[in-house]
């Protein structure tokens, strides 16, 4: 286990003043909120729908594109039920759960502090725990009986697992190799909290690594340091992330070893994603209940091995949530309170604002040519409501790097000013190297990433 220091600094943002601010700015609305909303449910608005994109095309171009090892799949939501009761999770995907006997409500066991009843405040009115399945089920077909029952997934791990045989048939990889999916998963939480931290429904992205025995336990620890410097990639501070390697005890039955990459959040250390050593748990239960052959044929011994696995697996809304939160900061502009998001050029859901100066119509032209253009390759908003010191905070609070504004003189001079989000610096350059400006300044923008080597576990 590495020990990693409190933050300095920390969190600057609590939980409210985070939800607050991604209602406001349009990131996150509670979902059917004109009907009273539906516990832990989320819909997400266009910043954040945005935001959500950039992050799951991040991970995948990590994941998947720029590797030679990797390939992804798109599994089933629902699926054949039997792939649930050879993973385990009809028999022991539950929590314990208890009943208060004087006002119904129903906790989870290991949640309660001194025995007291989130609901009514009474204490010593539990009942005895019960085991809780967490999978949603629903009904395939016209018939509404256990004969039709199936489950929404509760991991995108397993049609990874079942599709082992036909990806390594089509694709003729060898070990190690991984397979990868993005997408949405589903769990009857009894205990739901902060915002969109955990949800019942939320999008998982997963990658399976398939490898040798005598390698997996060196991989696992390859794919730490890999997973820490991807979130170091999006502008997550070092000093809030730290690796934890699971005690003995915290290990599941099949696991020879599991780390956490956490952050700190409001409320303490978290996790933000998993590195887990699967062992061959899953291809091996797998086999024995569908009696198909999940092997692979070692070409150097000619014999047929299972092979073990190593699973990095996250949330694309917790890391939303963890990226909000740690780019979030206050400052003074001018004797002004800012707020501001200090987001990464790459995760920010606008890369530059056009700001023409006066909505009268002479400015309109240049500033949607100006629009046009970088467009072409960047996240562009247009907005000329209100003044421009107006205009400049709430690009600030939604985490626009560059704002170009176009003014009178542009007119005449074919220039406009960009202006930079962090330090507010000014410059004036024409537009026919507007491009160029905009790429070296969101460049130095960049989170500066450690190598491998230099990243201890």
């Amino acid at each position: 286990m590495t020990d990693t220091p409190e933050p300095a600094s920390g969190v600057k943002a609590d939980l409210e003043t985070l939800v607050s601010l991604a209602k406001r700015r349009g990131f996150v609305f509670p979902s059917a909120e004109i009907y009273g909303g539906f516990a832990a449910a989320y819909d997400y608005g266009p910043l954040g729908t945005q935001m959500r994109r950039n992050i799951r095309d991040l991970w995948w171009r990590a994941m998947v594109q720029e590797r030679d090892d990797i390939v992804g799949i798109e599994a089933a939501i629902i699926t054949n039920p039997d792939v649930w009761v050879a993973s385990g999770h009809v028999s022991n995907f539950t929590d314990p759960l208890v009943e208060c006997r004087e006002c119904q409500g129903r906790f989870r066991a290991d949640h309660l502090e001194d025995d007291l009843c989130p609901n009514c405040g009474r204490k010593n009115t539990m009942g005895p725990p019960r085991q809780f399945n967490m999978m949603l089920s629903t009904i395939v077909g016209p018939v509404s009986d256990d004969s039709g029952r199936a489950y929404m997934r509760p991991e995108t791990a397993q049609g990874m697992f079942v599709n082992f045989d036909n990806v390594q048939t089509t694709t003729r990889k060898r070990l190690p190799f991984g397979i990868a999916q993005q997408g949405k998963s589903f769990r009857n939480e009894i205990t739901v909290k902060q915002f969109i931290f955990r949800t019942r429904e939320f999008e998982q992205m997963e990658m399976e690594y398939f490898c040798h025995p005598s390698e997996s336990l060196d991989l696992h620890t390859y794919w730490k340091k890999e997973r820490l410097r991807w979130h170091l990639s999006l502008g997550i501070r070092r000093e809030h992330l730290r690796l934890r390697d699971h005690d003995a005890e915290e290990l599941s039955h099949y696991s020879k070893a599991t780390s956490d990459v956490e952050f700190h959040y409001p409320w303490g250390w978290g996790e933000l994603e998993g590195i887990a050593h699967r062992g061959d748990f899953d291809l091996t239960q797998h086999a024995q209940h569908s009696g198909k052959k999940l092997t692979y044929l070692d070409p150097e011994t000619n014999q047929h091995i299972v092979p073990h696995v190593v699973e990095p697996a996250l949330g694309l809304d917790r890391e939303m949530l963890t990226i909000l939160f740690d780019a979030y900061d206050e400052d003074e502009i001018g004797g002004e309170k800012r707020v501001v998001l200090h987001l990464a050029p790459e995760v920010a859901p606008v890369t530059v604002a056009v700001l023409p100066l006066s909505k009268k119509d002479t400015l309109e032209p240049t500033a949607r040519e100006v629009s046009s253009m970088l467009r072409k390759q960047y996240r562009v908003q247009y907005d000329d409501t209100q003044s421009i010191g107006r205009r400049y905070r709430r690009q600030d609070e939604i985490g626009t790097p560059l704002c170009v504004t176009v003014d009178f003189d542009s007119l005449e001079d074919r220039a406009v000013t960009i202006r930079e989000r962090d330090t507010t610096e000014q410059i004036r350059v024409p537009i026919a190297g507007l491009m160029d400006a905009v790429r070296d300044r969101l460049e130095a923008l960049r989170p500066a990433v450690p190598s491998l080597d230099e990243i201890e576990v």
